[in-house]
């Protein structure tokens, strides 16, 4: 891999450049290459699991013409007036169709499902008829198609079920039964190794002398990767000490394709990643743009790409998902899409200054003339957790920004579909 120049990756003190979050974003991925390596899944257990190969269609689907809805079969040239009767020739059920052709005059009984009947193209509902014996007395017009589902209007034979990369969601699963296949070949998981460092984090259940907290970070990382469908490696926490440290990096490197570390990758003088990563591996130390979540050391070490975040949780969450995420999507073998963003309202004024683009957190929602505005959702520093979850977006406010007034456009980013 080749190393980013010490004006791109301010790796050292004399380098001042710091890269905008588009900047390092893109840096990112141009190293990540998917995992090798694939198995195959039964449907069942594929859920959130990456196709390796794309899927096609053996047969179309539906297989038939069938009706959309309980009614009768009919032949739409015998409507001619407002009130039509018809003579019934039998049933037609899901799965036992009638046998015959249907001639002028006639109708069969039709559940919804169910094979059209030879001589029909159309189906009425039964909320439009009425019974008289085997007469049915039909209400309204009635045009040639109506009411039934087309041979193959949802997959031609030979169609593109699901294309390779595609990550598969309940809809797809599915997709993929309605052409009998029981099984997939999907991308193996990629593994992500973390861990938190510093000796003031204990774990739950552990006491807290003063100076201590609990090491929140783990919990939203690995709730975080374990929506994303990778194999998870939980290392608990390392105490600041570099051979504690460099022990764990190693470990993690030989077991995981990612490492993910939180906090020392600061400058104060028990952060010891940075250092550690220059002796392990290759560096490519930025600090970017943002806030929060300003330091963010990425490098690798042998086969590993390593994500060293900040230690403040607000900083973790956003760096995860701004930079983290994308990688493993691209790591997983799905292609890399852009988040979803919208302009809205906003509903009172947003203090920034110039600078940094910053990743404030907001609540967006409906006012009452049903127009979508956002407001901050809490405070806004690095290490009020409850800002995000209160939140349910990111408000986007980029280097130039300063400030944005009440009724103003502001772009926002969705936390659904992103978290």
């Amino acid at each position: 891999m080749t190393a980013f120049t010490d004006i791109d990756s301010c790796a050292t003190a004399e380098s001042p450049a710091v890269l905008r979050v588009e900047e390092a974003r893109t840096a990112i991925l141009q190293h990540i290459e998917t995992v090798s390596g694939w198995h195959k899944l039964a449907l069942r257990d594929a859920l959130n699991r990456v196709l390796f190969t794309e899927v096609i269609a053996p047969h179309n689907v539906p297989a038939h013409n069938n009706s959309a809805m309980d009614g009768y079969a009919v032949r739409s040239e015998d409507f001619v007036a407002e009130r039509t009767v018809l003579q019934q020739v039998g049933s037609a059920f899901a799965g036992t169709p009638f046998i015959g052709d249907v001639s002028a005059g006639q109708c069969v009984r039709i559940m919804t499902g169910a094979v059209l009947p030879a001589g029909c193209d159309s189906v009425i509902m039964q909320e439009q008829t009425e019974t008289d014996n085997d007469q049915i007395i039909c209400h309204g017009e009635i045009k040639a198609g109506q009411n039934i589902r087309l041979i193959g209007e949802d997959l031609r034979a030979g169609d593109t079920v699901l294309s390779a990369g595609k990550r598969l969601t309940p809809a797809d699963l599915g997709l993929l039964a309605s052409i009998g296949q029981a099984e997939v070949t999907v991308y193996r998981q990629p593994r992500v190794a973390f861990f938190s460092t510093g000796d003031e984090l204990r774990s739950l259940g552990e006491p807290l002398t003063p100076g201590d907290v609990y090491d929140s970070n783990r919990y939203t990382l690995f709730a975080m990767l374990n929506r994303l469908g990778v194999d998870i490696i939980d290392m608990g926490v390392i105490t600041d000490s570099p051979e504690a440290l460099r022990h764990a990096l190693l470990q993690a490197s030989n077991d995981a394709d990612v490492v993910i570390t939180s906090g020392g990758v600061s400058v104060g003088e028990a952060d010891y990643i940075k250092q550690l990563l220059a002796e392990l591996g290759e560096v490519h130390f930025w600090k970017i743009a943002m806030k929060p979540g300003r330091p963010l050391a990425y490098g690798k070490i042998a086969d590993a790409h390593f994500f060293g975040l900040p230690g403040n949780p607000v900083s973790v969450m956003v760096t995860f998902y701004q930079f983290v995420q994308p990688a493993l999507h691209k790591l997983a073998g799905t292609a890399v899409q852009e988040p979803l963003q919208l302009q809205v309202v906003a509903a009172e004024t947003i203090r920034k200054r110039p600078g940094r683009f910053e990743f404030q957190r907001g609540l967006l929602r409906h006012n009452a003339a049903n127009q979508l505005e956002v407001t901050i959702s809490s405070e806004q520093g690095s290490g009020i957790l409850h800002s995000m979850s209160h939140a349910n977006c990111f408000i986007l406010l980029d280097e130039e920004c300063d400030g944005v007034a009440a009724g103003d456009l502001v772009t926002v980013q969705p936390f659904a579909g992103l978290i």
